[in-house]
């Protein structure tokens, strides 16, 4: 009889449903299995009989890439991959159930999927935590990494991170729940420390599902002096087990010594003598014990014992573990026979765990659901994946942390130039200790929300170049007049001050007054400047004030040099062609430096010895800035400035030759070098930081027009064979306006820790945002620290000077390595210097010319007790006892 093919339809509905239902029963509770880099309908049971299912609603990312044929694996989750060849970091993001406890485990089989034949190296992370480097060293044999870890939140998140070496990959990641009383620890996570998972006595390897747990049990021998004995009768219906739940077929081995009367001992040499073990034993009496035989022994762990003796039952698993932690160079655990023993110890298996140092905290949740949603609502493509804050190299594009609390905060949320539209979302509200938001330059409209002054920690707020409308709420006025907010609204069409807005029509043909309004209290001291300024220079141009009051918070157009100044028309003799730069380099020989533009490298012209600096193709913006750096250093000249000899501009071969400086730079002097031979002492410091001044100074007030450098940096501060300090890298430097206007707007760029906070929100570069980067270098100086340091948990330099300045803790604030070397107040001088230069207000910061002179003070300060020092003392070599209640603060002055 025909059957019709409605009848088959519903058949092989029927057996695809029956199937499906088959395979949702033999799931395994409390495991996830994920096949790495398969389609997202795969769902199958291996040959263990465990259910595993595709990564593909996992993850977003990655590419799917199959193993070469000879690799074939008899585990089939390993015969694809997911790869990441871009972005930073990848995560997976797997919810599981808060505070259980689970084992972690990524398995890796790289089989030359993506045909280089090159073995890859990268980063695994855990949540806020760096897990392990994961270095494969076969391409055919699988690689795991394991943890038994108790997650804080309802989710975990497991990355690959690229360290730039090669392309990550992973080919699966199973996760089994673990019970709760097993494996308890006081220090955290645990990893298996290599032999791991020992089933003593016997051959094979075992896992699921013989182990309820999926664990993995290996043969192994810690020395050959044993004897195996085993019992095939045990079985999981016989066996009596501990809360571990070692497996019967493991428990079904064991070994003893081969000569009955000594001892057996389980020994190995750590890593680290302060790594933290756990070490778990687990014993059963696997032979029938006749009425006159006894089996009893004592342990003993580096040679202090148990406090009882022990003795293991017949079909009863036991399962020994120190309470505590143990560490040392060697771990040796003997067991050793009783004097009431006829028998030998026995013991089965043995488990040794690691203590994984997770230092890092997860990042405060309510900020990262924040940020989460600030991430969906707008649709953005930045490489936002994993823990916001951590680890630090890892931090999130545009995000900005604090460390202090036990979660970390996100303080920072920068997303100028993000194409965000719409409205000021909510979500950011929850961002509750956020100090900056930038959301200048994007298509942002309606109403700037009240909930934003409700932000306490807020300090600047940067909504310019947006579409935003209507009042601005008046307590953000307010706390912009009381000074804790910097707040930027420029080029809002449709903004108006609170209570100053008309009716749509005059609101859409008067922008500039409400504006004018709103910043009244900080034009009036930008005039007061301007007028200083200007009659300085005996150009009063009272018509350019009332142009400034109208152009505030508009863009200017930067006044550029021209081909046609003759200012800039270089002497042909300091050209050299591509083959001189070969003879002067004797073909690119000696490398002494290398830097966003490209190599440096050493060089003679005649005896003298240069740097020549060869521009890489692959520099961003290198030809403009090589460009710039001629022109500039062409007219100006000065001794705290670096010298241009000569460049080479040959088709796509060009290059800039300066004098050779013998010393480096400035930071691999404090702190950049592994092994300094010299410290700089106090005097050196201050002759360097005041050199350093001279030559901005220069810039700012001694060239017509005035010249900003914009990278002022401790790496751009050259030491010359007599330690005499010269500004160098001059391809950001910008033309100061000389027609009165205050500022220069232009694209945002320097060097993160050195940039002026008001420059980077408002794009107006002045000569106080060179101040602010010479600022950071002469903490730089005083410390004889980084700007970030992970001592210091990457807390800013200005941040840290700061609450020690407060304390009055200068012995704090200046650089250890010096002892005690200085004088006092004029180290405080130096330091009241540097932070007046950090301030964050931009008219509080001194000029050039008045740093000098302070630091000039300073330095005859300490030339004055180097003096006393070297009169008084030049036949003594008696200590000098200091009264340090005196010494903390400066004298008055």
């Amino acid at each position: 009889m025909a059957v019709s093919s409605y009848t088959l339809s519903i058949t092989f509905l029927f057996v695809a449903f029956l199937s499906s239902l088959l395979i949702q029963a033999q799931a395994q509770p409390g495991f996830i299995s994920i096949d790495c880099g398969t389609s997202a309908d795969v769902n199958y049971n291996d040959y263990t009989g465990i259910n595993y299912i595709s990564d593909a609603s996992f993850i977003n990312t990655g590419r799917i890439e199959s193993i070469a044929s000879e690799f074939t694996s008899y585990y089939r989750a390993l015969s694809t991959v997911r790869s990441f060849p871009e972005g930073k970091r990848n995560c997976y993001k797997i919810n599981i159930t808060r505070g259980s406890k689970y084992l972690i485990r990524t398995i890796f089989l790289y089989g030359n999927y993506d045909g280089r034949n090159t073995l890859p190296m990268f980063d695994l992370l855990l949540g806020a935590n760096r897990w392990d480097t994961v270095t494969i060293r076969n391409a055919s044999r699988e690689q795991y990494n394991e943890i038994i870890y108790v997650p804080t939140l309802a989710y975990v998140q497991i990355c690959l991170a690229n360290t730039g070496t090669s392309t990550p990959f992973i080919s699966a990641i199973e996760l089994r729940t673990l019970e709760k009383n097993t494996y308890v620890t006081e220090n955290g996570p645990l990893e298996p420390y290599h032999f791991s998972r020992c089933d003593l006595g016997s051959t094979k390897t075992y896992r699921y599902k013989d182990d309820v747990y999926d664990r993995y049990w290996y043969p192994c021998d810690f020395q050959q002096n044993w004897t195996s004995v085993q019992n095939a009768s045990i079985t999981d219906n016989t066996l009596h087990q501990s809360d571990c739940h070692p497996p019967a077929i493991v428990m079904s081995t064991a070994v003893t010594p081969a000569n009955v009367s000594a001892p057996l001992v389980l020994s190995w040499m750590t890593e680290n003598e302060n790594d933290k073990y756990y070490v778990y034993m687990h014993f059963t009496e696997i032979q029938v014990l006749a009425a006159n035989q006894t089996r009893e022994f004592n342990i003993f762990l580096n040679g202090n014992p148990r406090p009882k003796t022990f003795s293991p039952q017949y079909m009863n698993v036991s399962t020994l573990y120190s309470e505590s932690a143990i560490s040392g160079k060697e771990i040796t655990y003997l067991l050793e026979m009783t004097e009431n023993s006829t028998l030998p110890p026995i013991i089965s298996a043995t488990e040794i765990y690691r203590v994984k140092d997770f230092q890092h905290s997860d990042t405060f949740q309510g900020d990262v659901d924040a940020i989460t949603t600030i991430k969906s609502v707008y649709v953005l493509t930045k490489d936002w994946q994993g823990d916001p804050c951590f680890p630090e190299d890892y931090l999130w594009d545009g995000l900005n942390c604090t460390y202090r609390d036990d979660s970390p905060r996100i303080t920072t949320l920068n997303l100028s130039s993000s194409g965000l539209s719409g409205k000021i979302h909510p979500s950011i509200s929850k961002l509750t200790m956020l100090e900056k938001l930038d959301l200048s330059n994007n298509n942002l409209d309606d109403e700037i929300p009240d909930f934003l002054s409700q932000l306490q920690q807020l300090k600047i707020l940067n909504l310019e170049n947006n579409n935003l409308s209507g009042a601005i709420p008046s307590a953000l006025v307010e706390k912009y007049k009381e000074g804790s907010l910097l707040l930027s609204v420029g080029q809002n069409p449709n903004l108006c001050a609170y209570g100053q807005c008309n009716d749509k029509k005059k609101k859409k043909t008067n922008i500039i007054t409400p504006l004018i309004a709103l910043i009244s209290g900080v034009l009036i001291l930008l005039m007061i400047v301007t007028i200083l300024w200007a009659l300085k220079r005996r150009k009063p141009k009272v018509e350019k004030l009332t142009a400034l009051m109208v152009e505030m918070g508009e863009n200017q157009i930067s006044r550029q040099y021209t081909e046609q100044d003759d200012a800039l028309r270089q002497p042909k003799k300091q050209i050299y062609s591509y083959s001189d730069v070969l003879k002067i380099t004797n073909n690119f020989n000696t490398i002494i430096g290398k830097g966003g533009f490209g190599t440096v490298y050493l060089g003679y012209i005649g005896a003298t010895p240069v740097a020549v600096k060869m521009l890489s193709p692959s520099s961003v913006r290198g030809y403009q800035q090589f460009q710039a750096e001629v022109k500039l250093l062409m007219r100006v000249h000065h001794k705290n400035l670096t010298s241009l000899i000569g460049y080479c501009d040959e088709g796509t071969n060009k290059s800039l030759m300066y004098e050779y400086m013998a010393n480096g730079n400035l930071q691999e002097n404090l702190y950049g070098k592994d092994n300094k031979l010299n410290i700089l002492s106090w005097e050196d410091r201050l002759r360097i930081s005041l050199d350093a001044a001279s030559g901005l100074e220069y810039l700012h007030t001694g060239c017509k027009p005035p010249i900003i450098h914009r990278d002022v940096k401790s790496t751009n501060i050259l030491l010359n064979e007599h330690f005499q300090a010269k500004l160098s890298d001059f391809g950001l430097s910008k033309i100061f306006p000389t027609d009165g206007g205050s500022h220069v707007s232009t694209v945002v760029a320097g060097t993160p820790g050195y940039l002026d906070p008001h420059y980077y929100i408002s794009n107006r570069l002045t000569e106080k945002s060179d101040v602010y980067g010479y600022g950071v270098v002469l903490l730089e100086i005083i410390t004889g620290q980084p700007v970030k340091a992970r001592n210091r948990g990457n807390i800013h330099m200005v941040e840290w000077v700061s609450s020690l300045v407060e304390k009055g803790d200068i012995k704090g604030i200046v650089d250890s390595t010096l002892e005690g070397e200085f004088d006092i107040n004029s180290a405080w001088k130096a330091v009241e210097t540097a932070m007046a230069c950090v301030s964050l207000d931009p008219i509080e910061r001194p000029m050039m010319s008045v740093i000098v002179v302070e630091l000039k003070e300073a330095l005859a300060t300490e030339l004055a007790r180097t003096k006393d020092n070297t009169t008084s003392g030049a036949n003594s070599v008696e200590p000098v006892n200091m009264n340090l209640d005196t010494e903390l603060a400066p004298l008055a002055r």
